[in-house]
């Protein structure tokens, strides 16, 4: 196949300086002294650079490696396709390290889990107006609000990167209103493609009649098996659902799943392994029960959330996985309704796995009860840590982590906890 032509980087302004790259920063840029922020550059070069942007690499480090994607250096998806993967994986952990260090945290740390490329079952792609039978359809590049119109994704799965020219024609009619911005939340399943899309215009009334069956053509020319418009059904033709330990679980539109299975499978290994020996679980932030279905394998599960949808889909599964310890799920919201200590009692592991924002106000109420050992799933190293000291300072002892690694090729690292009283 012929490999689309790159789209070109931003032009560098002022003149170029002569720079050392001492280390790799926090969002991928290689660092020299100053601190001067230089992108695609690594530990050891020698580079010239002007105005934030490389120029010419003038002595490459023996870490640099050839970039699988033609769009790399204008897509603002990867920032560290140059870098060989042992250095750049150590770079995560090393870091990673950082963050707890800042907080006075010890620990063991396993080796790190990393997700091999074309592993991404779970994609945003942004639209922008294209031709009648296509849209534009890709990422957002650095430092720009613009897209780059992909034709690749080597990060992500064969089904999602085969699909991408049928996502363009699924896009094109979303642009009756100028201030339309799509984004395609695409999500493989057991039944294929799951596309909930959000961005369009809904003041003037949304999508007419004739888009919307035009959408619903498209979808089914390729095969998709739902589409749904910021969670409202537009195209179905099988309900999607994905297996997470016995249960066979059907998926709310925009449904959150971790970003690779690889990555799941060993989140769910390190969560049971310490949640052996259980007597009653609580699964805090539960999701649609990606550790809640083989924590049930062990003992009863309390199951918690603030997304009703799934919190539901969770009740709903239950009948397709008989022999479980049991489960009861809860929709509610655990920073404005954490549970608390007093509702703990009985529970001798407590799991959860936030947001971003991470989990200070039910970490508080962790921190006040007898749990025995709590296991914790991060995406954000730093709210971890606040988190971490927090349960620390309360009397537990922060056992093991390991290391997760599945948003290739990104600064982005995320983990798994044990803490023992």
């Amino acid at each position: 196949m012929r490999r689309p032509r790159p789209a070109p980087r931003p032009k560098p302004q002022g003149p170029p300086v002569e720079l050392l790259i001492e280390q790799v920063g926090g969002d991928g840029d290689g660092v020299a002294a100053g601190p001067v922020f230089v992108p695609f550059s690594l530990p050891g070069e020698r580079v010239l650079a002007a105005g934030g942007e490389l120029v010419e690499l003038l002595a490459a480090s023996p870490e640099r490696v050839e970039p699988p994607c033609p769009h790399f250096g204008v897509c603002g998806g990867c920032a560290l396709q140059h870098w060989a993967h042992a250095p750049y994986l150590d770079w995560k952990v090393e870091r990673l390290a950082g963050t707890l260090a800042r907080e006075r945290l010890e620990v063991e740390m396993l080796p790190a889990f990393a997700a091999a490329p074309a592993t991404r079952r779970r994609v945003a792609l942004h639209a922008r107006r294209g031709s009648r039978d296509a849209a534009r359809l890709g990422y957002k590049p650095r430092k720009s609000w613009d897209l780059v119109d992909i034709t690749v994704c080597p990060i992500s799965d064969p089904h999602i990167q085969a699909a991408i020219p049928a996502l363009k024609r699924l896009a094109a009619p979303l642009f009756e209103h100028p201030k339309s911005a799509p984004t395609l939340h695409v999500t493989l399943t057991e039944t294929g493609l799951d596309v909930d899309i959000s961005g369009v215009e809904r003041k003037s009334g949304g999508l007419s009649a004739d888009a919307r069956m035009q959408l619903a053509e498209r979808a089914a020319e390729a095969d998709f098996a739902r589409v749904t418009l910021d969670g409202e059904t537009a195209y179905g033709a099988r309900t999607p659902h994905v297996r997470l330990g016995a249960a066979i679980v059907r998926l709310p539109a925009g449904a959150f799943l971790q970003a690779t299975a690889g990555a799941e499978a060993a989140m769910t290994a390190f969560v049971t392994e310490a949640a052996a020996g259980a007597s009653r679980i609580a699964d805090l932030y539960c999701g649609v029960g990606t550790f809640s279905f083989p924590l049930a394998e062990i003992a009863p599960v309390h199951a918690v959330d603030s997304a009703e949808a799934a919190v539901q889909a969770i009740t709903a599964a239950l009948a397709t996985a008989p022999g479980l310890k049991g489960i009861v799920a809860e929709a509610r919201d655990l920073v404005r309704r954490p549970v608390l200590a007093e509702e703990l009692k009985k529970v001798d592991v407590a799991v959860f796995d936030p947001p971003r924002a991470g989990a200070a106000e039910q970490t508080a109420e962790l921190a006040r009860s007898k749990v025995a050992r709590v296991v914790a799933v991060s995406c954000n190293p730093a709210t971890f840590a606040r988190d971490a000291r927090r349960l620390v300072d309360a009397g537990f002892r922060l056992e093991r982590l390991l290391p997760v690694d599945q948003f290739l090729w990104s600064p982005h690292i995320e983990l798994c906890a044990v803490f023992q009283r």
